[in-house]
């Protein structure tokens, strides 16, 4: 290579990526063959069938309504607040001083 010649880096849109996560996953070709024919490296193949199997298990997940995780997460805090409520009346009563 020359030193004006620059690398460009491929987007590829995501119905590509798509495409060759599902041929992966089929596995009715080998990986080199499926690459080959789309003219990307195993590696970045490998990626998208890694992020697609992930996609599909999350999308079978039921997804929490936004009050649910409110509530959550309003229990969790009351809970915390009461932890340290106790912690600081037992650290008061440990020390002997009051004037917390």
């Amino acid at each position: 290579m020359t030193g004006n010649t620059k690398l460009v880096r491929r987007v590829h849109p995501t119905s590509f990526k798509v495409n060759v996560a599902l041929e992966l996953i089929k596995g009715s070709e080998t990986v080199a063959q499926i690459c080959s024919r789309f003219g990307i490296h195993p590696t970045q193949a490998m990626a998208w069938k890694v992020k697609g199997i992930e996609a599909l298990k999350s999308g079978f997940e039921e997804a929490k309504r936004p009050d649910v995780i409110k509530e959550e997460l309003i229990d969790e805090l009351y809970k915390t607040v009461g932890k340290l409520q106790l912690e600081l009346e037992w650290l008061k009563k440990k020390t002997g001083n009051t004037s917390y």
